[in-house]
């Protein structure tokens, strides 16, 4: 993790089973697009405990290599005299002579993964975000600039590619078969003292709700793995050497590692970089349900011993859901083959596959199990239609269906949702991602331009609903 305060931290998958009989233009299409050629090692670890380890030394030596520095730097650009002390005569004849100055400031001092052999490397966007310049050093101290493919800030990944051939590369598992107890090792370069390995367990898997990723998509690995500002980007390796996860961030009242230490799963990590090395973008898949946890008192009533699995609270009309045959009441318990523990990690399942997949989904509907199958949507199409600035630096849009998913937004619940507040927004303090403007100055708000015409110059009072909660603020229009 850089030494700066750390930013509140899915993809989307790169291909999908090619139709038969395409032509050969689309041939010739995709083979041009951009592909990351990885290795990838999907046999679980070994939990038989048979032998007495006494060195994990071997399976750590490929992925050691394979574990990069990365710094970044920022160009501060300003304006100076040209003159020897700014003498007052020479600018009385030459004028004020002044010219542009460059400074190269250290922003960030991060870790990174090389995950092929032509160079492409994983990292965190926050250890890169917003830098000018970046340089990756590589485990034999070798210096290469590194160019940025893409960044991805709603799961904190990152991909940047350095020049050449036949890099050390990473082997990457298979993430969703990690069981709390395995073994792991965060592989990086902790507060600039070179790369260090730190040895652990997986603490707990799937965790949501942190807050690290400002509406973001969030399902980590949690280890206690020693993780400690500069680590941010590096590699968390299981027992046989292969990377499980990015290490990302931790929970301290320090600073300092107390074994809290949070890693995002190598497979949607990767899934976002396939998408982001194809196409530039990444495309987020959407259902359109309204979705709530299951637990343990609810269980009983729709037929269920356990409580995991997403309660489906409402369909949205026309959407792929209601297409599929999804009803309200349903519970869902898996997804594309995978059990679904609760509605954040159905979440990250659905925004994780590419727009136009097809997903099984198994629910449990009047205590019976029944199957039907989706066609996933465009997440992003729908929450971008009608976005505009209504204050500053805060864009809005109406609530729509697409939106009161994302969000969470509770049905009855009408105005204006903030979408995006710009980093430097006055109003970006109060009015975050995910807030609706119900009313301005007393007055239902409709729309964007009848939310414009509220607004006076001076104090206004703003009715606002944040997280399912209502409550008045004043916000300032100069």
């Amino acid at each position: 993790m850089p030494s700066r305060p750390f930013l509140r931290l899915v993809g989307a998958l790169l291909a999908l089973a090619p139709s038969v009989g395409c032509s050969a233009e689309k041939v010739e299409r995709e083979a041009a697009t951009p592909k990351v050629e990885v290795r990838v090692d999907r046999e679980p670890v070994d939990r038989s405990n048979q032998p007495v380890i006494t060195s994990y030394a071997d399976a750590l030596e490929q992925v050691r290599h394979s574990v990069v520095s990365v710094a970044s730097t920022r160009i501060v650009r300003s304006r100076g005299s040209v003159f020897p002390f700014d003498d007052p005569l020479l600018r009385r004849f030459f004028g004020p002579g002044f010219e542009q100055r460059e400074e190269k400031i250290p922003y960030g001092l991060g870790s990174g993964v090389i995950v092929s052999a032509d160079g492409y490397v994983l990292t965190n966007n926050h250890v890169i975000e917003e830098a000018d310049e970046i340089k990756v050093t590589l485990a034999d101290g070798r210096e290469i600039d590194a160019s940025i493919v893409g960044t991805d800030p709603r799961t904190d990944v990152a991909v940047l590619k350095v020049s050449g051939s036949d890099f050390p590369h990473a082997t990457l598992a298979d993430s969703d078969t990690l069981r709390v107890g395995d073994i792991v090792f965060a592989v990086g370069n902790p507060l600039g003292v070179g790369q260090t390995t730190t040895m652990g367990i997986v603490s707990a898997t799937g965790r949501s709700n942190l807050g690290i990723i400002e509406r973001g998509y969030e399902s980590f690995i949690q280890t206690d793995a020693s993780i400690n500002p500069g680590n941010s980007g590096g590699a968390l390796v299981d027992a046989k050497g292969r990377v499980v996860g990015i290490n990302t961030a931790i929970i301290s009242t320090s600073r300092g590692s107390i074994g809290i230490g949070f890693a995002i799963p190598i497979n949607l990590a990767s899934s976002v970089m396939h998408s982001l090395v194809a196409t530039g973008t990444v495309a987020r898949g959407y259902l359109g349900v309204q979705m709530q946890d299951l637990d343990a008192e609810l269980a009983p009533r729709f037929g269920l011993s356990e409580a995991r699995g997403a309660i489906v609270a409402d369909v949205i009309p026309d959407s792929p859901a209601e297409r599929a045959g999804l009803r309200q009441d349903d519970v869902i318990v898996a997804f594309d083959g995978r059990p679904v523990a609760n509605s954040t990690e159905l979440r990250v399942m659905i925004a994780q596959l590419m727009p136009g997949s097809r997903a099984v989904i198994r629910v449990m509907r009047d205590g019976e199990p029944v199957e039907v199958t989706a066609e996933l949507g465009t997440l992003e199409d729908e929450t971008a239609r009608g976005a505009q600035e209504l204050f500053p630096g805060v864009t809005v849009a109406p609530v729509t269906p697409a939106l009161r998913d994302e969000y969470g937004i509770p049905r009855g619940v009408g105005g204006l949702v903030v979408v995006d507040t710009a980093p430097r927004s006055e109003y970006g303090a109060v009015l975050v991602p995910g807030t609706v403007v119900v009313k301005i100055n007393n007055e239902v708000v409709g729309d964007l331009r009848r939310a414009r015409q509220l607004l006076g110059r001076g104090k206004n009072l703003v009715l606002i609903n944040q997280r399912g909660t209502f409550r008045y603020i004043q916000v300032t229009v100069d």
